[in-house]
């Protein structure tokens, strides 16, 4: 859900250096920013936690825990996977900054840090950030089972209806991040095209992956399919409490089968695709196919 306009930003900033936290700390407060500071990483983690940040800002090299490993962690959390990460690091090298973007950072400034750079970055990433969990929102709404993953096959994102058929699943965090990983990174390798299902192995119960394609900030974005779970007629005859017959005509209406088309498929005449018509729609309160044929559609969804 959007912030409310007079709601100030919450800010992270990790750094071990008093002179950068001093000068960022002026900064966004100057900026109208709420702002909270850890001094290495795993302090960042803790207070991450408790107080979901809309964005932090961190340093590359630091003690215990370097911002590199931090921001990897981070993203091990689907609580807090979707934070933008700001590097702000000396470290000027091309390898360093693959290293940040590659940890799932979104931006990596070099010290020193000009502070209007600073805040015109941070207003970038802090707008897509409330574009995409408004879009993420109104996913969760619509019931589906969508998620997103990094290339590396780990879980950025994914609805409510999503990690609730993990759990029906008996799908364990460990198996998420490591054998489910693995069998998404194998598949990318190949490039699925959109349409593509994926059929994990090693559980118990069946699930699949459908590619869906991918999503403005580059991350996969499947569909988690439950095995288990009635298609097609089976599914509209105990949805819509329909015969075999009525579920199986009304399915291919929503096909965008013509009455003769479906009196072929089934070997029936089209008077008695028309009688089984005039009997699903009191049972779905509509007037004519093309309601009826939405009506299967809405229940068909989970399956397209």
């Amino acid at each position: 859900m959007m912030k409310p306009s007079n709601k100030s930003d919450i800010v992270l900033v990790v750094d071990d250096s008093p002179d950068a936290l001093s000068l960022i700390h002026d900064t966004l407060e100057a900026a109208n920013m709420d702002v909270l500071v850890a001094l290495e990483g795993k302090q960042a983690l803790t207070i991450a936690k408790r107080i979901r940040p809309d964005i932090i800002l961190l340093d590359a090299i630091m003690p215990n825990m370097d911002g590199f490993e931090t921001c990897r962690e981070l993203k091990t959390d689907p609580s807090l996977a979707s934070i933008p990460v700001i590097f702000m690091t000396g470290l000027s090298d091309t390898n360093d900054i693959v290293r940040g973007l590659e940890a799932g950072g979104v931006d990596y400034l070099t010290k020193p840090i000009q502070p209007n750079e600073l805040i015109a970055r941070m207003k970038v990433h802090l707008s897509n950030a409330r574009l995409s969990n408004n879009a993420q929102s109104a996913l969760d709404s619509m019931g589906q089972h969508l998620m997103t993953t990094t290339d590396a096959g780990a879980i950025a994102w994914a609805t409510p209806q999503t990690y609730a058929l993990l759990a029906k699943a008996r799908v364990s965090p460990e198996w998420q991040r490591v054998e489910l990983a693995l069998q998404v990174r194998l598949w990318l390798t190949h490039e699925p095209e959109v349409g593509n299902v994926l059929k994990l192995t090693g559980l118990d119960y069946p699930l699949s992956l459908k590619m869906m394609g991918l999503t403005e900030q580059k991350e996969v974005l499947l569909k988690l399919e439950d095995g288990d779970k009635p298609k097609g007629p089976v599914l509209l005859k105990i949805e819509l409490n329909l015969t075999d017959r009525e579920s199986e005509v009304l399915h291919w209406i929503a096909n965008g089968k013509t009455n003769r088309e479906v009196a072929e498929i089934l070997e029936m005449s089209p008077r008695t695709v028309n009688k089984h018509l005039e009997q699903i729609f009191p049972k779905l309160g509509v007037e004519n196919r093309t309601s009826a044929a939405g009506v299967a559609l809405r229940v068909l969804a989970v399956d397209r």
